[in-house]
């Protein structure tokens, strides 16, 4: 749109700020990624040092095994997920209501608060509790953070730096690794939780003054507010100008006209993120504890009570292995950041659930299964484990990372964080129902069948992507959205 006020920064080559502005809202995904992967440590821990080391903890043990075991297991997996789909709501709503500045620092602060408190709970219901304040501000990054960088990057390089925002998930995963190993290395069980938790709150309090500092984005100055003097402000940010006056508005009126025209968007959005995070969040919580004992666990497979200093050796061993399949994701997400302003959005989020469901067949049909027990495979356990393994890189150059950009860029600016926020709600709420259901539905019907479930629904995801999701790629934000500019005389 050669005629789009937001020309100059469109053209920009990468500036000092973007990059400033990629590190303010990535510490957000950091957490995320870091809270995924501890959350199946901090289980893994209370089940295996009562198993193990013969060691309950009070208020937490009893919880985990009893009768109703696969319920609290279930809730704490996905307390912090389950209220993410509210604070993605609820933050899109308002940050295309009030202003995405208005609101930008008060997750990252849900943020810190949720984690630093769950390292103090003092029993299940209390940390299920604070884990869904943590869920409220992870659920308010998504829609916020990914709208600020669409609305500042520059057209060449805007689908690197919405991804490079998400590909701090990645190391975040490795963080979490590093923290739980060496906390159960290091700590008894019942201090090394808590260290695993707390530590969460480090990198979102980095950041909650830089975000406060971020000026409203150009676009939304403009199209939404009518303020030309804080637009061109917000464009002095990056070192440039836009071309506009007082009279230019976004010409797209009420949620009805929005919902009637993105509507098949929105159920590729929302649909394809629905799908992956199924996979993502119901192989990835609980890869610890239904994960390793499939593929090896470093524990002794009769009835015995370890000493401390075996129990630490072997628990920090299980939770690397459970942490295996996030290493072999993270330079998923780089290729991603690498060729998504190459290849585009749309062929990548394609590829990555086709391969997805190769990958789990070829895995399921290897497993030699008695009930719902696997007791090997028909090739080399590991390398079994290694294909499996592989899901975890397609996940993230794929369908993980593309579902988190398409949404900043395919929306107008007046709903754009609304439609980020009800893809990403929709992600998150198949993440809950996966988190709540994967211990039922591992007891019930095994890790076999349920790999073959993920088969249908990455072909699924295929469709979707296919035929209802737009190509973004090189585009200006304008035109890739299908902005509606008006100019009053």
């Amino acid at each position: 749109m050669s005629n789009s006020p937001f020309k100059n920064m469109d053209s920009l080559k990468l500036t000092f700020n973007h990059i400033k502005i990629w590190y303010t809202a990535g510490m957000g995904f950091f957490t995320d990624a870091y809270d995924l992967l501890v959350i199946s440590f901090i289980l893994a821990t209370f089940n295996d040092t009562y198993k193990y080391y013969g060691m309950s903890m009070p208020g937490f043990t009893n919880y985990l095994i009893g009768p109703n075991s696969a319920f609290w297991t279930g809730l704490l997996g996905s307390s912090a997920i389950i209220t993410a789909v509210l604070g993605e709501l609820i933050f899109g709503f308002l940050g295309d209501k009030l202003g995405r500045k208005a609101v930008y620092g008060i997750e990252a602060s849900l943020l810190t608060i949720g984690a630093l408190l769950s390292a103090f709970a003092w029993n299940l219901p209390s940390l299920i509790f604070f884990r869904s304040i943590l869920g409220l501000g992870i659920g308010g990054d998504y829609p916020i953070s990914a709208t600020i960088m669409s609305e500042y990057a520059n057209v060449k390089d805007r689908g690197k730096l919405v991804a490079l925002v998400f590909a701090n998930q990645g190391i975040g995963s490795v963080a979490a690794l590093a923290v739980g190993v060496i906390s159960a290395t290091i700590f008894p069980p019942d201090i090394a939780w808590r260290v695993m938790a707390g530590v969460g709150a480090i990198p979102a309090a980095t950041v909650i003054y830089l975000r406060r500092k971020v000026p409203e984005t150009p676009r939304y100055s403009l199209l939404v507010k009518g303020s030309t003097e804080e637009a061109k402000k917000a464009a002095k940010y990056l070192g440039t100008d836009i071309e506009a006056n007082s009279n230019v508005r976004s010409g797209h009126k009420g949620v009805n006209e929005f919902l009637s025209t993105y509507w098949p968007v929105l159920i590729g959005t929302a649909g394809s993120w629905f799908l992956i995070d199924i996979a993502l969040y119901g192989t990835g919580v609980y890869s610890s504890s239904a994960l390793a004992p499939v593929f090896g666990s470093p524990f002794p497979s009769h009835a015995t009570t370890l000493s401390l200093g075996e129990f630490q050796s072997d628990l920090a061993k299980a939770l690397f292995l459970g942490g295996v399949p996030f290493l072999a994701g993270l330079p998923g997400y780089f290729t991603a950041v690498a060729l998504l302003d190459k290849l585009g959005r749309k062929l990548i989020q394609l590829q990555g659930f086709i391969v997805l469901a190769i990958i789990y067949v070829v895995v399921a049909s290897v497993m030699v299964v008695k009930g719902t027990k696997v007791e090997g495979f028909t090739i080399a356990p590991t390398l079994a484990f290694i294909i499996y393994s592989l899901s975890f890189y397609f996940i993230d150059f794929g369908a993980n990372t593309t579902t988190f950009v398409i949404p900043a860029e395919v929306y107008p600016t007046k709903f754009r964080t609304t439609g980020h926020g009800i893809s990403a709600a929709s992600g998150k709420f198949g993440a809950a129902i996966a988190t709540y259901l994967f211990p039922s539905l591992l007891a019930a019907i095994g890790i076999k069948e349920i790999l073959i479930m993920l088969a249908i629904l990455s072909v699924i995801g295929a469709i979707l992507t296919y035929a209802l999701i737009p190509e973004p790629k090189l585009k200006p934000l304008e035109e890739a959205s299908r902005e509606k500019i008006e100019v009053s005389q």
